[in-house]
């Protein structure tokens, strides 16, 4: 079991935390389940869950004890949603690029996509930019619950072939049914270990 605490929640990279421990960042499109997913991999109800997209503006951090000693989670807000206004995309952008370029800590980004529609345009253009920063990128399929169980492994075959950036094999989760979320533990775990 994991044991953990809301650190800082930033709304402008003066906001920052300084760096400490490693750090596991969560990034993925409005509305992929990121908040869901962060509740389900920590066992606690930390991240909000809206039922509008586009809910977390922040970047927050997640201060957790692990077996393989403490790291921080950090949650960014999501991209790609049209409703937001220009002004509020350019600040996203400022507060992510603070983040992302000048974070030695950030040891694993990982970039959750929805099971049922594959890498997206923006999700193709924010793994080029992680992977231009020199950031490691796991893939986390999220949602797999909306599809028939019989479905995955071919699905995951076909977005790998479509081609995507991941340290290793892309993690199917459902953060309501927490089907995969024990192995998405268990990756983590060893990844901070090795």
């Amino acid at each position: 079991m994991m044991r953990v605490a809301v650190e800082a929640t930033c709304f402008t990279p003066a906001q920052l935390p300084p760096e400490g421990p490693p750090e596991i960042v969560v990034a993925g499109r409005s509305n992929v389940g990121k908040s869901s997913l962060i509740n389900a991999l920590l066992g606690t109800k930390l991240a909000h869950v809206g039922s509008t997209p586009g809910k977390t503006r922040s970047i927050n951090f997640y201060l957790v004890e692990s077996q393989a000693g403490p790291f921080r989670l950090v949650d960014l807000p999501g991209y790609g949603y049209a409703a937001r206004s220009k002004t509020e995309k350019r600040e996203w952008l400022r507060l992510t690029s603070a983040y992302v370029e000048q974070r030695e800590a950030l040891r694993l980004v990982c970039h959750l996509v929805d099971f049922r529609h594959g890498l997206l345009a923006n999700d193709r253009e924010l793994q080029e930019w992680f992977v231009h920063q020199g950031k490691n990128l796991l893939v986390v399929f999220t949602k797999a619950d909306k599809l028939p169980h019989g479905q995955w492994r071919g699905r995951v075959q076909q977005y790998v072939r479509e081609g995507l950036y991941s340290v290793d094999v892309p993690i199917v989760t459902s953060a309501e049914k927490r089907v995969g979320v024990e192995d998405l533990q268990n990756f983590l775990e060893r990844f901070l270990d090795s």
